[in-house]
């Protein structure tokens, strides 16, 4: 089987399994995801069997609705690659990076250390921010039973993937705790420059969203 018909079957695969996904983490996230991959991929030179996959394999058992097992993704992605007979390095590395690829709280050290996996992790943070990222946190929230604001409840800048994992706060607060932090954590040159103006657009939506709320405007 050739690199172009693995990734032709695992971008079926995936799409059969998340297509209905209404949190935010759908098929749809995955493809910008490999989209944004893919471009960002090609100007650092990146291994781009090994980026296509992790793209479209990141998300395939998302912790916060597999009760909190960080590990689940990693191990479907690698019995996945293992049906399709791909090297034992390749797996591990597209295991490895879909195990690190998540944000796990602001005082968390990133540990993606391969150019592939950096890749990776920018194009997904790229789809948390800007207008589809708020699309998403609020997606997101829903499916968690989060309401959308409280005055009352102060974000929290966790410093531990534990207290992130179990916090459980409302939606805006999800901006400060992740979506407001991004721009400064993102590993490439492109991701970089694409993240400035999405986290602009972030900015704005709160200013507007906080006086709507007062009903200034």
């Amino acid at each position: 089987m050739t690199k172009s018909q693995i990734i032709k079957k695992t971008a079926a695969y995936v799409k059969k399994q998340t297509l209905d996904e209404s949190s935010g983490h759908d098929w749809w996230h995955i493809y910008r995801v490999w989209q944004n991959a893919k471009k960002i991929g090609r100007q650092e030179k990146a291994d781009m069997f090994i980026v296509e996959l992790a793209a479209l394999l990141h998300d395939i058992a998302d912790y916060k609705f597999h009760g909190g097992d960080d590990t689940k993704g990693t191990k479907i992605a690698s019995q996945w690659l293992g049906r399709l007979k791909v090297d034992k390095n390749v797996i591990k590395h597209v295991g490895n990076i879909i195990l690190a690829i998540s944000f796990k709280g602001a005082g968390v050290k990133n540990k993606i250390k391969t150019k592939e996996g950096k890749v990776v992790q920018d194009a997904d943070r790229l789809d948390a921010l800007g207008a589809i990222g708020i699309a998403r946190v609020f997606a997101t929230g829903a499916r968690l039973n989060r309401p959308i604001y409280d005055p009352n409840i102060k974000p929290i800048i966790h410093k531990s993937f534990k207290s992130y994992k179990k916090h459980d706060s409302h939606s805006i607060n999800h901006f400060y705790a992740k979506l407001l932090l991004i721009k400064d954590r993102m590993n490439t040159k492109a991701g970089k420059k694409m993240a400035s103006n999405r986290h602009q657009y972030l900015k704005k939506y709160l200013a507007r969203f906080y006086k709507e709320w007062e009903g200034k405007i």
